[in-house]
């Protein structure tokens, strides 16, 4: 969300959203506060700090972690405060390991994902830092049933080796396909059997991995969908995994009228030869990708029009 107050957009977020609030995140703050600091500040017994290139490993705590804590902490107070005697679904969300592995430097300046012993501690760190992050949400929303979403916009990237070396000129080689789903799969497992949504807003999101590690739903940019992902798509569905399509700008601009909105997420059931009647309890509607990059006003917008969206596909779904 855009903006440094964690009260107003806990507040936006909860009055938009009656039955699936989440808790923000407000990189504007500045660096702790941004995605990968955030999820560096989650991590047990490995510690980031910023350096010019970047966030990179460290030895020991410092003000870098110390200040994504702190905003952590002042944004489930803020939570906490307006959710008193919620039940239902609440979601949270960090960065999965391989955007953390892609964005987090080891000491000599590489990407930890030149190392697949720093993937394997990364990973497992970063797993027992979110048992730990959901056992606090539970404990300060406890009619909640937590929905954990991990962010992995650089997962294509890794499975292709595009991802820049510390020098530019070269990329890391692509990560081997059954190891991603092995890491991711002991991420996921973080939440005890919960769900877990994985979200991309790349192209070529690998739906069918993300499947196999246990990815209850996989969110991503549905303007991005080609027809050649179509089989992808139906195998998913039908194999039960929740879609979360990304139907809505996320920064400011012109919104269509609802029915416009969900009229590609209609024609791609058609498409399938899927049932209309499958289109609720399959696809959650959201924006395209984080709204930090849009005004506060568009940001309130965006979400209510999510809301109408979802409305008219429950309505009309054919």
């Amino acid at each position: 969300m855009p903006g440094g107050d964690a009260r107003e957009a806990v507040k936006t977020v909860t009055g938009s959203f009656e039955d699936f609030p989440f808790l923000p995140e407000l990189p504007a703050r500045g660096p702790g506060a941004d995605m990968i600091g955030r999820s560096a500040g989650m991590l047990v017994e490995l510690y980031a700090r910023v350096e010019p290139s970047g966030w990179r490993i460290g030895d020991r705590p410092g003000r870098d972690t110390k200040r994504a804590r702190s905003w952590l902490g002042e944004d489930l107070d803020a939570l906490e405060e307006f959710t008193q005697g919620y039940e239902g679904d609440l979601k949270v969300q960090a960065v999965g390991p391989w955007t953390l592995a892609a964005a987090l430097e080891l000491r000599n300046g590489e990407s930890a994902l030149s190392d697949l012993g720093a993937c394997r501690d990364l990973a497992a760190s970063l797993a027992e830092g979110l048992r730990l992050h959901l056992d606090e949400v539970r404990r300060r929303v406890p009619g909640a049933r937590l929905v954990l979403q991990l962010d992995e916009p650089s997962l294509t990237a890794v499975l292709r080796g595009q991802v820049r070396t510390a020098s530019g000129y070269r990329t890391h080689r692509a990560a081997d396909r059954q190891f991603v789903e092995a890491t991711l799969r002991e991420v996921i497992a973080a939440h005890g059997g919960g769900p877990v949504v994985v979200h991309s807003c790349a192209p070529d999101v690998p739906f069918a991995l993300l499947r196999r590690a246990g990815a209850a739903g996989v969110s991503f940019d549905f303007a991005l969908l080609t027809e050649r992902d179509d089989d992808t798509i139906g195998e998913a569905v039908e194999g039960g995994t929740r879609l979360f399509a990304g139907v809505v700008p996320g920064t400011d601009g012109p919104l269509s009228d609802p029915a416009g909105s969900v009229m590609g997420v209609r024609t791609l059931w058609r498409r399938l030869g899927l049932h209309p009647g499958l289109l609720t309890q399959a696809v959650t509607l959201t924006p395209a990708c984080g709204l930090a990059g849009a005004s506060p006003a568009y940001a309130r917008q965006a979400l209510a029009h999510c809301v109408r969206a979802a409305r008219s596909l429950a309505d009309n779904p054919e």
